[in-house]
């Protein structure tokens, strides 16, 4: 890695690493999929929004920093504390080369993933989204973006068939992932029992619910349960609802988007239970 010599009269920006030194993730595994030198236990983000989110995040442990001048900045006229490793778009670009299409907008990180809490841990209050084997990691991403909107608490997920908190789901989440923790658990169902035993109401989102979503009885902590598109929710995991709720529309088309369904979910059942005020 070869650094572009920082303009005169600039004080040069010092890395985070020495150049061309691989991190260590958990087990020293190299992740392959993700780029040639990326490795296993390390969360990549990239782009604006998700990078700069992660530096203002004082919970986040940044490991490699890479911004092209231009992004470097712009990291300083937002007033973002950073020393980042001034290097080439070619750069940052090889080191995406195996996440098609991606758009870094000059900025890269290598970054620790955050700490999520336990189900048994977190509050009985607020909404929470639990997401049923959900696995496109644009989806997920755009969910995590607007329940960072909505104020929810936290997003449950399988640890198998979920895209991990990283790359392609960490740009669609726009930094999302550094204000709402993002816990991964075993057994779907499992986790809704442990939260029903701890107050919360458990609503599936189904096209053929019982009643619309407007219309059921809506109390504080409610878990709001989205599954995969065409599959929808398991039947496990629609057995172990206390409802299922259906949003109906007045138009042609009467199925939405995941992402789409659970942004207005989330600002129905936040309007009604007033937290949004």
């Amino acid at each position: 890695m070869s650094n572009t010599p920082p303009r005169a009269g600039k004080k040069p920006f010092k890395p985070f690493s020495r150049p061309g030194r691989p991190f260590k993730g958990r087990g020293g595994r190299v992740l392959r999929e993700a780029a040639p030198d990326f490795e296993t236990g390390t969360v990549l983000l990239y782009g604006w929004h998700t990078v700069s989110e992660a530096l203002r995040n004082g919970k986040r442990r940044i490991r490699v920093l890479l911004a092209t001048e231009n992004g470097a900045k712009r990291l300083e006229e937002e007033g973002i504390a950073a020393e980042p490793t001034i290097v080439s778009v070619r750069e940052i670009d090889r080191k995406l080369a195996a996440t098609p299409d991606a758009v870094h907008q000059g900025l890269y990180a290598e970054a620790d993933a955050l700490d999520a809490p336990d189900v048994s841990e977190m509050p009985a209050e607020g909404v929470l989204l639990l997401l049923d084997q959900i696995t496109d990691p644009h989806n997920v991403g755009a969910i995590v973006r607007s329940a960072a909107a909505f104020g929810v608490k936290a997003i449950v997920t399988t640890n198998r068939h979920s895209p991990e908190a990283t790359g392609v789901l960490a740009k669609s989440a726009s930094g999302g992932l550094e204000h709402v923790p993002f816990v991964m658990v075993q057994n779907l169902s499992r986790a809704m029992l442990e939260l029903r035993e701890r107050g919360f109401l458990l609503v599936g989102l189904d096209s053929e619910g019982d009643a619309d979503l407007d219309q059921i009885k809506l109390r504080e902590p409610v878990a709001l349960v989205l599954g995969a598109e065409g599959k929808g929710l398991r039947q496990l995991t629609r057995d172990t609802c206390d409802v299922l709720a259906r949003i109906d529309m007045p138009g042609v088309i009467k199925s939405l988007n995941v992402s789409n369904a659970a942004a207005l979910s989330l600002y129905a059942v936040t309007t009604r239970l007033g937290l949004r005020s």
